[in-house]
């Protein structure tokens, strides 16, 4: 992508050059092939392929005297969910096809998925358990790294209690693996337990909540196809979801949709475009309410849905009434006649739907914008139907799953929160005593208390101890599945890292957590298989659900998340207790049963009805789904339900929910997938209904709104007695003497839900949206200056929040944003960051794969052709980039390029293996170090976080550039 190959010659010689000198050794191009699969007396005809053709991938001779085995996993990357389908052949991935059948992927592969089968023959993967002494990497038996690490952590715990312990999970992880670490975090006594989610898509889960109910996409990739409108803002899904781009092209093409790319940068996703805004980086609010403002100025707006089904839309167009075009224009820099084009398209050239990433969620204001996203999609009446919606594309292939079962330090499995009555579900679900819980913490107060969050877990480490809400420090940290090159600010991190008496990595790979730092001991690695090598569910953005079965076994001697976590439990004394529930086959329990425990417990998300055992159905039959609605076709197995039955599917699994393809779609029946906005916030306030006014789910025998199921309401409404004698059982237990304060979603028994549906009723009630979230900062989103902004005439006028706690430690807003005054002169240039097609996340294991390797060798910044000239900087060469904290700055290579606008840079997040010009190689165990390694952004990145979720500030900071 940076340097333009235009004879294959150069392309061999670099690629040969970036093995030379590897700890692993260096390959020539022979044997790089001959490890490939690929017979040595095929090298002579290699040159005479024609390597545009499409062709078969293949791994070189089988033996085809033993049978071949087809088994079908889930990509391992986005969270499109693409099915891989792999050919088995005594115990050996041999071959791999993008499932034909599958109707999220249907025969496509990005650059990532097409590789995936490297994974498990990856010669660069952590093989034994390894740990540092001095210095220098030995390895040893997982009896010993487990035995030893075990000891550390009691040490700790007894020293300094059970929050001194970062256990860092994993958006890799499947469902069952999530839902595991969250249940040993609360076995262990703690919520300082997290994973990817927390900065990619805190915000979005927050925001969304905060409007619709659930914190998720509420259509489908699959879905944009009904699309007539499509905005794209803080995206570039043709480089970060390439099979994503496939239906949203798909809607262009046949319905001759209006495509809107408004985004800093020209990506590649804007090249398709039919309609690209430029705007200044942190200035969504200012564009989204300059468009409402076009939108309400004009009567655009959807009156009959705003009077219906929401909330506080005068407030909005108070807020709103600030952003006329010639505000929007000085602040955003969007021209008014460009805005108005494009907001009078999203809102009469229906159904539109919203698209956003990254882009949106990782700002100081990441929250308010998905609010006004969420907020801009009910004023013009597009959630709730085909072609609407807001269409979040998460980043991991399982950062949803993951996050919905809890692996979150502000939550237990499915939202239900922290307080008491959280905890008391989960321990009925987990047949433990509550007391005995309360125990395991240092204070029924922390227990009821968010942990700390991975963007600020060196804080933790790092501050003076009365400055931390908690008995001690951060003294150690369990990272499983996840790299230390994604958080803000790592200078410091690295200095948090340095400080730990213990760290453990749980991976495929060492990851950068390994070579980061100078720590010399106290330090292990643990070997965890990759995905294709265990069983299990994962949930796409869609909320799909997929089973998936392993394709080899665990290869070298890594292990599943499974058996770590009960390794680790059976060491720290609460195996007995934890896994009770499950079955248990050797050191692991199995995925069908974790899932099992699942259902019966997170109910009021609709992770209840999707059963191993219906999941396997649907892999099964694929083909037998329409692949805009889908919908089971009639006379299959599947007839009816939505594929991978997505949350919420309600009720146990024999009830055979369908599950949801669009959430709070009241032209279906609740048993067919519809649904309404979510009560959750109570019935009235100030004098104003809460509840929907004249809307109601098809069916439904209640004909407005209402409020959540309970006991009680059942009994008001003569419905009480429609439960079995064996449900009212299970909802006294439950009750404790008081069964009228049961709910829907603490009822084990499903009965509040089944009578429910049996009236047409969604069990959650029925209820407006909101646009003012009275209990988040600004309860309208208001437009606040980046932390860090060249624009410092506007941070009096549109000042960030005041300093204040969060997470249990302080959380700084104007002090630090004050020093733009100081910085902003020499660092004129705004920072922002992002993906590319060839590698994903740290890229820790897609810069070890010697296929992607190929394709992007160098980190790089994207420098505008002005901003490069002023500098005396050409393309191609070397620069550093200075950033305005510790004395940041990076050594990149310089591809100047009009895709950025004059005063931006971008810079992609996936590198990692150099620090401030070091290359940092030997620090890896030798054999492990990834093919490429580069700067880090985030090296770079700074202070700033966002007051709900401390999502860390990423797409807007400021820098210099100059020649190396």
């Amino acid at each position: 992508m940076l340097i333009k190959r235009s004879e294959g010659a150069t392309a061999r010689q670099r690629l040969s050059a970036a093995y030379q000198g590897l700890s692993a050794g260096g390959l020539d191009r022979r044997s790089f092939l001959r490890q490939a699969g690929l017979a040595t007396t095929g090298l002579a005809t290699l040159g005479t392929l024609n390597l545009s053709t499409a062709r078969r991938a293949a791994a070189g001779p089988a033996d085809f005297g033993q049978p071949v085995k087809v088994v079908k996993n889930i990509c391992t990357h986005c969270s499109v969910g693409c099915t891989v389908t792999a050919e088995v052949q005594n115990g050996v991935w041999i071959g791999q096809e993008p499932s034909w059948e599958s109707p999220i992927n249907r025969g496509t592969h990005c650059a990532k998925g097409a590789s995936v089968r490297e994974l498990t023959h990856g010669d660069r993967r952590l093989k034994y358990p390894m740990k540092l002494v001095d210095g220098t990497w030995q390895r040893l038996s997982w009896d010993q790294a487990i035995s030893e690490i075990g000891d550390k952590l009691l040490e700790i715990r007894q020293k300094s209690g059970p929050d001194s312990v970062f256990w860092l999970g994993s958006a890799k992880f499947s469902n069952e693996g999530a839902y595991l670490m969250r249940k040993f975090a609360a076995f262990w006594g703690t919520n300082t337990v997290d994973h990817q989610a927390r900065i990619c898509h805190s915000t979005t889960v927050a925001g969304v909540a905060n409007v619709f109910g659930y914190g998720a996409q509420t259509n489908s990739y699959n879905d944009i196809r009904n699309a007539r409108t499509i905005i794209i803002m803080g995206g570039n899904p043709a480089e970060a979801h390439p099979i994503s781009m496939q239906h949203v092209l798909t809607g262009k093409e046949q319905n001759r949709a209006n495509m809107i790319v408004i985004d800093p940068r020209f990506t590649r996703t804007a090249a398709h475009a039919t309609e690209y805004v430029r705007l200044r980086p942190g200035t969504d609010i200012p564009v989204i309410w300059g468009m409402l403002w076009h939108i309400f100025e004009n009567g655009w707006e959807d009156k009959e849905f705003i009077d219906q089904r929401v909330f506080g839309m005068d407030d909005v167009r108070k807020e709103v009434a600030k952003w006329n075009p010639a505000e929007v224009q000085r602040v955003s820099g969007v021209p008014p006649e460009q805005l108005k084009r494009v907001a009078q398209i999203f809102a009469t050239q229906k159904p539109s739907t919203l698209v956003w990433c990254m882009g949106a969620t990782q700002k100081t204001v990441g929250t308010a914008n998905v609010r006004a996203y969420a907020t801009l999609l009910m004023a013009t009446g597009n959630v709730g139907r085909p072609g609407t919606g807001a269409n979040i594309f998460r980043g991991h292939t399982n950062v949803q799953g993951a996050t919905d079962l809890g692996l979150d330090t502000t939550t237990l499995p499915a939202y239900y929160g922290i307080d008491e009555s959280a905890w008391r579900h989960w321990c009925r679900v987990w047949d433990v005593p509550y007391d005995w819980m309360v125990s395991r913490f240092a204070s029924k107060k922390l227990m009821e208390t968010p942990g700390i969050p991975t963007t600020r877990w060196f804080d933790a480490v790092l501050l003076p101890k009365d400055q931390l809400e908690q008995p001690d420090n951060l003294r150690a940290m369990i990272a499983v599945g996840h790299g230390g090159n994604t958080v803000s600010r790592m200078p410091e991190a690295i200095k948090g890292m340095e400080k730990l008496d213990l760290l453990v990595v749980a991976d495929p790979h060492p990851t950068n957590l390994s070579s980061m730092s100078n720590r010399r001991d106290n330090t292990y690695l643990l070997p965890i298989c990759t995905q294709f090598e265990c069983a299990g569910s994962r949930t796409a953005s869609n909320r799909s659900l997929q089973w998936y079965e392993p394709v080899v076994q665990p290869i070298f001697e890594s292990r599943t998340d499974y058996e770590l976590f009960y390794r680790l439990a059976e060491k720290l004394g609460f195996a007995q207790e934890m896994f009770k529930t499950m079955e248990v086959q050797g050191k692991a329990p199995t995925a069908e049963s974790i899932l099992r425990e699942i259902n019966r417990g997170a109910i009021s998300t609709g992770y209840s009805g999707q059963s191993p055992e219906r999941l396997k159905l649907h892999m099964q039959h694929q083909a037998d789904f329409d692949v805009v609605t889908l919908r089971g076709k009639p006379g299959t197995p599947v007839a009816g339900e939505t594929y991978g039955l997505p949350w919420p599917c309600w009720g146990s699994p024999e009830m055979k929910h369908p599950g949801s393809h669009i959430l709070y779609n009241t032209n279906l029946h609740v048993k067919e997938g519809g649904g309404t906005f979510r009560a959750r916030f109570g019935v009235e306030r100030n004098g104003q209904t809460l509840l929907a006014e004249g809307s109601y789910s098809k069916g439904s025998e209640i004909t407005d709104g209402y409020p959540e199921f309970t006991v009680a309401v059942l009994k008001r409404l003569g419905w009480y007695d429609e439960l079995t004698p064996r449900e009212k059982e299970i909802i006294a237990r439950i009750g404790e003497g008081n069964e009228d304060r049961v709910s829907w979603s603490i009822d084990l028994s499903f009965g509040i839900i089944r009578v429910a549906m049996e009236h047409g009723c969604v069990p959650y009630g029925n209820a407006k949206a909101r646009g003012n979230a009275w209990n988040l900062p600004d309860p309208v989103p208001v437009h606040r200056e980046p932390i860090y902004t060249p624009r410092t005439d506007l941070i009096a006028q549109y000042p960030t929040l005041d300093d204040r706690r969060a997470f249990r430690m302080p959380h700084l807003g104007k002090s630090v944003q004050q020093r733009s005054f100081q910085v902003a002169p020499n660092f004129p240039i705004i920072l922002t960051s992002g993906r590319l097609v060839e590698y994903e996340g740290g890229g820790e294991e897609t810069r070890s794969n010697r296929w992607l390797a190929e394709l992007q060798q160098d980190m790089f910044v994207e420098i505008n052709t002005e901003d490069a000239a002023a500098r005396g900087v050409k393309d191609g060469q070397f620069v550093w980039v200075d950033g305005v904290e510790n004395q940041a700055k990076v050594r990149v290579k310089a591809l100047v390029t009009d895709r950025v606008g004059r005063g931006v840079a971008f810079m992609p997040f996936h590198f990692g293996g150099w620090y401030q010009g070091e290359d940092r190689r030997g620090y890896y165990p030798p054999g492990t170090d990834p093919i490429v390694l580069g700067e880090s952004v985030n090296t770079l990145t700074t202070y700033g976080y966002d007051p709900v979720t401390a999502m860390q500030e990423t797409k807007v900071t400021l820098c210099q550039i100059r020649a190396a």
